[in-house]
């Protein structure tokens, strides 16, 4: 651990709900279905999709010769790829329902869509259907 991280405040310190820590609050039963439904919803839905890209990556590899081994590395990566986002939308959401404490000690609400997720998606699933078509194009040689 470095220095730096020593110093910096526990993330769970910095998220507030009704003027407690985001690790000492207990939630209400309304505000456990709303998180539970967000998590289901987004970070469910990117596990998910890593996971039937794994999958698929294992069939290509399993089933396939060896000229395949490249496609069945690339639905590898791209599920890697998929978990990544998976966990940065993960930590988004728990900034998005706590508040941080400013340095003024006042509670700071924002919300915050997923744009940013959606545009790292974009960008890794055109690369991964570019290398596809590459590597696609180039098994007849």
């Amino acid at each position: 651990m470095s220095l730096i991280n020593v110093l910096q405040p526990h993330p769970e310190d910095r998220l507030h709900l009704r003027l407690h820590r985001a690790r000492s609050v207990i939630l209400t039963a309304q505000e456990l279905v709303e998180i539970r439904a967000a998590q289901r919803t987004f970070e469910g839905a990117y596990v998910r999709t890593a996971i039937g890209q794994f999958s698929f990556a294992l069939v290509v590899l399993k089933i396939f010769t060896a000229e395949f081994y490249s496609i069945g590395a690339l639905f590898a990566t791209y599920g890697v790829g998929i978990m990544l986002v998976s966990l940065y939308r993960r930590y988004e959401g728990n900034r998005q329902f706590f508040s941080e404490v400013g340095e003024d000690g006042m509670g700071k609400k924002k919300f915050r869509t997923s744009g940013n997720a959606v545009v790292v998606l974009t960008a890794l699933s055109f690369g991964a259907y570019v290398s596809l078509l590459v590597l696609t194009m180039r098994l007849g040689d």
